[in-house]
C-alpha cells in the first residue's frame, strides 16, 4: 500500500495503514513527487506508532524526503530516463543523511512505463517513460540496472495512470532479472489487474490511488486476495 504524505495527513495515513494490515497488505510504502521532509517524517512516525511491527519503506522522490522513521529506503535511480539528477545527483545529496542515520537501503532501478498520460513523476523528473508496447526495451533497462549492481527493479506507470504496466512488460522484466525483487505500481485499479501483475511475475504489487478513492478495507482486501490466489508464479 502506497501512502502519499501530500494527500494523507498523519492521522488518516495511520488509519489507512491499520486497515491495510488487517486487509492483508504486506507493508506500507511512503512517497510523493512533491512532499517535503516534514510531512514525510510525521506520516512515517505516526504509521510506525499506529501499526508497530508492520514494515514501512520509504519511496522517496528526492533526498529532501529522507527520514529515519522507516525500516527501509528504496534508493531509486531513474534508469529509464537520462536526467542526471535522478540517476545519481539525489543520491549524492543523500549521503550526509545516511552518514547520520544508518537506515537500511535497497538500490532500486526505477523504470517508468507509459501509462496513458503525463504523470507527476514524469513532469517532475523531466523524463519520458518507455513505450508500453516495447517489453524488450523495458527488459534491457532492467538488465542494465542489474549489471551495474541494482538490487531491485520498480516498474512504474505513474500514480492514477489510465492503464497499469502491461503483463508483457512485467513478464519480460521478470525473465531478464530472475533473482531481483520486482515491484510494479501505478494505475492498478482492480483486483483483476493486481492479480495479473502478480501472475506475470511481480513480487510486490503496489496500490494507492484506487484504494484511497474506493475505500480501504473492501478494496484492499480484494486486491490482497487477488495477488495471493491461484495462478501466481512467485
Amino acid at each position: 500500500m502506497l501512502v502519499d504524505p501530500s494527500r494523507s495527513e498523519p492521522r488518516e495515513a495511520a488509519r489507512i495503514a491499520r486497515e491495510a494490515r488487517a486487509a492483508g497488505a504486506v507493508g506500507i510504502l511512503i512517497g510523493s513527487s512533491f512532499d517535503g521532509t516534514r510531512d514525510t517524517q510525521l506520516v512515517a512516525r505516526t504509521i510506525r506508532e499506529a501499526v508497530p511491527g508492520f514494515p514501512v519503506a520509504l519511496f522517496p522522490g528526492s533526498a529532501m524526503q529522507l527520514t529515519e522513521e522507516v525500516d527501509l529506503v528504496l534508493l531509486l535511480s531513474l534508469v529509464s530516463g537520462r536526467n542526471p539528477q535522478y540517476l545519481i545527483e539525489e543520491h549524492v545529496r543523500a549521503v550526509p543523511f545516511f552518514q547520520r542515520h544508518p537506515v537500511a537501503t535497497l538500490s532500486t532501478g526505477y523504470i517508468l512505463i507509459d501509462g496513458g498520460r503525463v504523470t507527476s513523476v514524469e513532469a517532475v523528473s523531466q523524463t519520458r517513460p518507455l513505450p508500453a508496447d516495447k517489453p524488450e526495451l523495458a527488459a534491457a533497462h532492467a538488465t542494465a540496472a542489474r549489471l551495474i549492481g541494482m538490487q531491485a527493479i520498480y516498474l512504474e506507470a505513474g500514480s492514477g495512470a489510465p492503464r497499469p504496466v502491461g503483463t508483457e512488460v512485467i513478464r519480460a522484466c521478470r525473465v531478464a532479472v530472475p533473482g531481483l525483487p520486482l515491484f510494479v505500481g501505478g494505475g492498478i485499479k482492480t483486483p483483476a489487474q493486481a492479480g495479473a501483475a502478480r501472475a506475470a511475475g511481480a513480487d510486490f504489487v503496489v496500490v494507492g490511488t484506487a484504494v484511497e478513492e474506493g475505500g480501504v478495507p473492501g478494496e484492499l482486501r480484494a486486491m490482497a486476495l487477488a495477488v495471493r490466489g491461484p495462478g501466481t508464479t512467485r
